[in-house]
């Protein structure tokens, strides 16, 4: 069955103090299933206009920050509400401008109002100051706003991590200026402006641009902090950037996430077999904390290879996203669907073999998309670039190992570390995951199916810095305040 979306033609604004600024030129979002058909505009965001929203933030922020937390929490919750009201119109949007299929994007508000709730439920706990008594005096911890957050968020997830910012960043007592990629800049627009409605002018800002808006929110002396969810190598121009000012900064960025199959993994168990394809191909693959390389046990890689075959292709399901059989629809952009391509067709140079997955519900559709069939490589060299680049496509490579020692040095030597899978007995599963550098590892599953946003999530090494959701997602956005108040006011080591 097709569910037929609403084919207006979106328009979106810098929302700026509270308001629509107009801007002199749009871009034309198009639909990657289509992309002759434009599913909105968004404005090119002038370097003076974020300059605007900037100020627009710190003048708001002198009076909300003395907003008590349970009003900030109110505020939070009609926000929630809005949004659950709105799903079924976002969805839409979000599934014309990304190309995520509808339960797909149905997912992505879930985790949105899963954490928003969360953050809700725990900020006045996770922000109450602490006051410890002792034979020393008496020592007062607070967790003060820290300011204007300038947030930037990416194409893959628009409304779940810009909202994983918005959140903790306004109950915690900060205002905010939000950058949506101008790879999926209306969903995110939208939910912003619903969620901006609930709170006072200047507290929530949208501006939109590409590197001159960027590297004015990254540079600004008035902004204090940076959350940023992206690439590896638009962080280190954002570091360089932001050096002038030493800003706080909360980065979330690439990964090459291994999924490890120990020999005690069972082969046997559809579930499992499923769960790691669902861990290969949701969202087309482009999920930073998707398994993006897969190795397998030498003495169960056959089976293995020919039971992950059969599990592909009874789930893979290639079309049109507002077709309730479509489990994969297409990349996002034309540049996303090259890289990939590009990175499947060296590994075929290599020797590789390359497998098509699944199965295509509509080839004329297929073709006019921005889509690609899913593929398995095998034979690949374990340092050929589909396996040690993150591909955030829908391709994955399969490699044996012989022992643990191998395969968790193949895991430690990337540069990366987001998150990591190990598969098999929950015992030996622990033992490796132990031995991972990883901010997250889950066990006997991976990707979203393991997240869990109780709890921190960030990556080591160049996968990142900084944590998100969790109390620590939400205190990340304050900053310590220590008050000593000593009994003795003389230290004995210092001469009258």
């Amino acid at each position: 069955m097709t569910i037929q979306a609403d084919q207006e033609t979106i328009i979106v604004e810098a929302f700026i103090n509270g308001q629509n600024v107009k801007s002199l030129s749009q871009v034309a979002k198009e639909n990657p299933t289509n992309p002759t058909e434009i599913v909105g505009y968004f404005p090119v965001t002038t370097k003076e206009q974020a300059v605007e929203a900037i100020e627009a933030a710190a003048g708001a922020f002198k009076t909300w920050k003395q907003t008590p937390i349970d009003e900030r929490i109110m505020m939070m919750r009609k926000a929630i509400e809005k949004i659950r009201t709105a799903e079924n119109e976002i969805v839409h949007l979000l599934s014309r401008e990304h190309g995520k299929p509808l339960y797909d994007a149905h997912g992505e508000i879930y985790v949105s109002l899963m954490w928003m709730e969360f953050a809700c439920n725990e900020a006045k706990s996770a922000l109450q100051e602490e006051i410890k008594e002792h034979e020393k005096g008496k020592t007062i911890l607070s967790y003060d706003p820290i300011g204007v957050v300038a947030a930037i968020s990416p194409w893959n997830y628009p409304i779940a991590l810009s909202t994983i910012k918005i959140a903790p960043a306004l109950l915690a007592g900060n205002t905010i200026v939000l950058k949506p990629s101008p790879y999926a800049p209306l969903a995110a627009a939208k939910v912003a402006e619903i969620i901006a409605s609930e709170f006072p002018a200047g507290v929530i800002n949208v501006v939109h641009g590409d590197a001159d808006v960027g590297v004015e929110l990254t540079s600004n002396p008035l902004v204090t902090k940076i959350v940023f969810t992206g690439g590896t190598a638009t962080a280190k121009h954002i570091i360089k950037a932001a050096s002038e000012t030493i800003k706080d900064m909360t980065l979330e960025l690439g990964g090459n996430d291994a999924a490890i199959f120990l020999e005690s993994f069972d082969v046997h168990d559809e579930r499992a077999m499923r769960r790691i394809v669902i861990s290969n191909f949701l969202t087309a693959g482009q999920i930073c904390m998707i398994a993006k390389r897969v190795y397998v046990h030498r003495s169960i890689y056959d089976e293995f290879v020919e039971k992950y075959i059969e599990a592909a292709n009874r789930w893979i399901r290639i079309g049109d996203p507002f077709d309730s059989n479509t489990t994969v629809g297409p990349l996002n952009n034309l540049k996303q669907k090259n890289y990939v391509l590009g990175l499947v067709e060296d590994a075929q140079k290599r020797g590789a073999e390359v497998i098509p997955l699944g199965q295509i519900l509509d080839q004329k559709l297929f073709e006019q998309g921005y889509y690609l069939q899913p593929t398995l490589v095998l034979g690949c060299d374990v340092h050929d670039p589909i396996v040690v680049e993150e591909q955030f496509g829908p391709t994955v490579p399969i490699l044996p190992f012989d022992d643990e020692e191998q395969v968790i040095h193949l895991h430690n030597e990337s540069i990366y570390g987001l998150t990591s899978s190990v598969w098999g007995k929950e015992e030996d599963a622990i033992s490796v995951a132990r031995q991972l550098e990883a901010g997250t590892t889950m066990i006997n599953t991976a990707a979203v199916q393991g997240l869990d946003v109780r709890f921190p999530f960030g990556g080591v090494k160049q996968s990142g810095i900084g944590r998100e959701y969790g109390v620590e997602g939400i205190r990340t956005y304050t900053e310590k305040h220590v008050i000593n108040v000593p009994k003795t006011l003389d230290l004995p080591y210092i001469p009258e």
